[in-house]
């Protein structure tokens, strides 16, 4: 028989129908999503363990992120910034993992050892700088544009500072908030600095005062330092460190809190207003994904508000002004649309002196019309990247964490101590 192109082709798909069936037969139904593509095994490393919130942020995005994409999760907690990072990763990769995070800014250097070392392994580091000019096919930097929830979070406090002013608590040249930080990093003054100008979005005689402990998780120094805050005039408190001790300092002096990387209200019920934090099960499941299905993982990756990877809090139910929820849904909308951008040149001025914002220009108003930002770090901090452009600083834009390290006027640092 002549076979055409025509019976050919019949004969063909009868051959796929067959085959199709069969691969679905053994289970009685069709497992393809999950059983094609390479076994992902996920390892975490944290600095600290569930006690701190920064890490504890992580732990839970990587379960959920281990549930939802049926893969395997082995953990190292309570792992130093220095040789116990690269330790710890091949401990994982010796157990088999193919994928792994680790949190910390101090683990860099030691991670980029490990994947030097173990090429067949994706290792992903959260708040680094320097995939971007290493080159590795296997070691990739994660963050998300958490600028954009503390100035959510900021816009929260303003409104209670207005409140404040309206009850005649405090008079609107006694708005003045605080802000404990860890260490003087460009990642902790974008953070601060983003707070601060949500707050001012929506009380303009709003003024911070900012001190830093030196360290990421320091119960008595972040109490002490809160405390500080307290007496030197702040109406209410933020933090950009991982402990319970700025909130329980608030919460001691009745004094309005807004916290970081999740709620405390349980423990602070009658000061806690929102935090911000950044939900890292996004970046997971996209890695994962990128490593069963062969495909490459970017060497930096931010997620925004509108892919779900900055997160607001359930606000507090005591703490927190009316009208606050409206207020935020609509800064939230005009950041998701273009309209506002966190670090809009038109919404704060800078000062230039011979040791501060050395980098900056600006026009006779004040206002940046140029800034040389540190994006490919080197030992000097070198500055080689225009970041300002269009009317607004590029924050997280050219890779992805923080390199906005301008002190703008409004901000008092009563240290500098810890950089």
């Amino acid at each position: 028989m002549k076979i055409t192109k025509r019976v050919l082709a019949v004969i063909l798909a009868a051959l796929f129908v067959v085959a199709a069936f069969a691969g679905c037969s053994a289970s009685g139904k069709d497992d393809s999503a999950k059983s094609e593509g390479k076994t992902v095994k996920l390892g975490l490393i944290t600095l600290h363990d569930e006690n701190s919130t920064y890490d504890k942020n992580f732990i839970v995005a990587a379960q959920e992120a281990a549930e939802k994409m049926g893969v395997e999760l082995v953990q190292k907690n309570n792992i130093e910034e220095g040789q116990a990072a690269y330790d710890a990763a091949a401990e994982l990769v010796d157990e088999g993992c193919n994928l792994i995070l680790a949190d910390s800014f101090g683990h860099e250097d030691y991670i980029i050892q490990a994947a030097k070392e173990f090429t067949d392994v994706q290792f992903l580091h959260a708040t680094g700088t320097k995939a971007h000019t290493e080159g590795l096919s296997n070691f990739h930097n994660g963050f998300s544009a958490i600028y954009e929830g503390r100035y959510l979070a900021g816009v929260a406090a303003g409104e209670k500072i207005n409140e404040m002013i309206a009850q005649g608590k405090i008079t609107a040249d006694q708005a003045k908030m605080g802000y404990v930080g860890a260490y003087t990093y460009a990642e902790v003054i974008s953070g601060y600095t983003s707070f601060y100008l949500g707050a001012k979005s929506v009380c303009p005689s709003v003024t911070m005062d900012v001190t830093f402990t030196g360290s990421w998780y320091d119960e008595t120094a972040e109490k002490e330092a809160a405390q500080k805050l307290i007496q030197n005039g702040a109406v209410l408190v933020s933090q950009h460190a991982d402990s319970m001790g700025a909130p329980t300092a608030c919460e001691s002096a009745g004094v309005p809190n807004v916290s970081y990387n999740g709620s405390t209200e349980s423990a602070c019920p009658n000061t806690f207003i929102v935090s911000s934090r950044i939900n890292w099960a996004p970046y997971l499941e996209h890695c994962i994904e990128a490593v069963r299905d062969g495909k490459t993982i970017e060497p930096d990756w931010t997620g925004t508000l509108s892919d779900n990877s900055v997160l607001l809090t359930d606000f507090g139910q005591k703490a927190t002004a009316e009208g606050t929820a409206d207020a935020v849904e609509k800064a939230k909308k005009a950041i998701e649309d273009g309209s506002v951008h966190v670090f809009d040149v038109n919404t704060f001025t800078v000062t230039v002196t011979e040791d501060k914002n050395k980098n900056a220009k600006v026009d006779a108003d004040g206002h940046l019309t140029s800034y040389m930002a540190d994006v490919d770090t080197d030992a000097a901090y070198t500055p080689d990247k225009e970041v300002v452009s269009d009317g607004y600083f590029h924050e997280s834009e050219y890779r992805a964490a923080p390199y906005f390290d301008v002190q703008i006027d409004g901000i008092n640092l009563l240290d500098v101590n810890f950089g």
